[in-house]
């Protein structure tokens, strides 16, 4: 999808775009992250923005503990890294799999592992997955594993089965993030029949092959 905040790759975009869109549509988030950007431009303007303009410039999406977490971190930046979105990028990792891209972007005042994977790997070309709901029902599909997503121990395992193939394709790391998250939004789709006939992973999803799509992914009961 041609959305706006794909039209680049500066962090700051890209970060605030994903705060945005935690457990908020896509199209109710359009205007209100053009409205943002008009009004606080880049990190300096965020950290130095009023309570009440910030509150205000927020209203609507909910959920505010995200809007102050996101200008706490803006300030952590301004005064622990010189106002540049951190980037930790090792020129030479010994191992596969080994060492840490995004220790210091998790750091940040209401950054998880998947904001912090998405900003490493669409900025940076980092070799770091952005697993969230839409790729956890991906994987589960292709793979036609039961294991229950809701347990973290499971989100990890499909963070490091995705690792290798964000370490063999530097150059390629932003859009294999993005590819994914389209896949889980467009076509393996949260609710109803998925669009098989479409899905460029359609050759090797065990899933889809078998036809027990409906069953995945698999949920505990909270």
């Amino acid at each position: 999808r041609a959305l706006p905040w794909r039209e680049d790759h500066e962090p700051y975009h890209v970060w605030l775009s994903e705060i945005m869109l935690q457990q908020t549509r896509v199209e109710a988030v359009k205007g209100y992250y053009a409205r943002f950007l008009s009004e606080l431009p880049d990190i300096a303007a965020l950290a130095a923005c009023g309570e009440n303009r910030l509150t205000k410039l927020w209203e609507g999406l909910g959920y505010y503990s995200r809007v102050r977490n996101l200008q706490k971190a803006a300030r952590v930046i301004m005064t622990q890294h010189g106002g540049e979105f951190p980037q930790e990028l090792p020129a030479i990792r010994a191992l596969p799999g080994i060492g840490d891209y995004t220790a210091e972007i998790r750091a940040l005042p209401g950054v998880g592992d998947y904001t912090a994977g998405a900003v490493a790997s669409i900025c940076f070309d980092a070799p770091e997955p952005a697993v969230d709901g839409n790729v956890l029902r991906v994987l589960s599909r292709v793979t036609q594993d039961e294991a229950p997503v809701t347990r973290s121990a499971v989100k990890k395992a499909y963070e490091a089965a995705l690792r290798p193939a964000y370490e063999k394709n530097p150059g390629k790391r932003s859009e294999l993030t993005q590819s994914l998250m389209e896949l889980g939004a467009c076509v393996c789709v949260p609710n109803g029949a998925p669009k098989c006939a479409a899905c460029p992973l359609r050759e090797i999803c065990c899933a889809g092959e078998s036809g027990v799509w409906s069953r995945l992914p698999v949920k505990e009961a909270k």
